[in-house]
């Protein structure tokens, strides 16, 4: 059986997602999100997101960890540094845990679920859902960007090896 794991990161919501299965066929999955408080300062903040992450990385030891690769919006620069800043506890949650990692566009998510590489929030939810045969919305969005990621990497795992 593999056991995917995706981490959408976020400093106030990192959603997570797991998909367990064998080839192409999906046994289970879960899903959730680390919420953090505005008022905490930033390194709280980021201390929570990586003991909650490390903490769940060693209780499921996944096949693989699917971190969603950061990018930066010119016009929101402060923000592609903030979700560096996740990134780098959670890379480092899953160094500590023993997991392998792999950092996937959000495009290659998208396309993987979706069929398209451009598709929205919306899209990618329901394609997800669809995927799973899970019959409600699956929300926050945090969590069912997670569940995309753990499915591209459940789909694609061979060749991230």
């Amino acid at each position: 059986m593999i056991k995917v794991v995706g981490i959408d990161p976020g400093l106030a919501g990192t959603g997570v997602g797991v998909v367990r299965g064998e080839k192409s066929k999906i046994l289970g999955y879960s899903f959730g999100s680390i919420d953090t408080e505005k008022k905490d300062p930033t390194c709280l903040r980021l201390n929570t997101i990586y003991t909650r992450v490390l903490d769940f990385l060693k209780s499921e030891n996944p096949d693989l960890v699917v971190i969603e690769d950061i990018y930066s919006l010119e016009k929101y620069p402060k923000s592609g540094i903030m979700l560096g800043k996740v990134v780098g506890v959670l890379l480092i949650a899953c160094y500590k845990a023993g997991a392998k990692v792999e950092e996937v566009s959000v495009r290659e998510v998208k396309k993987v679920v979706s069929g398209n590489g451009n598709a929205d929030k919306f899209q990618v939810e329901e394609s997800t859902r669809n995927l799973l045969n899970h019959g409600q919305p699956i929300r926050p969005f945090h969590a069912s960007d997670a569940l995309a990621l753990a499915l591209t990497g459940f789909y694609r795992y061979e060749s991230y090896l």
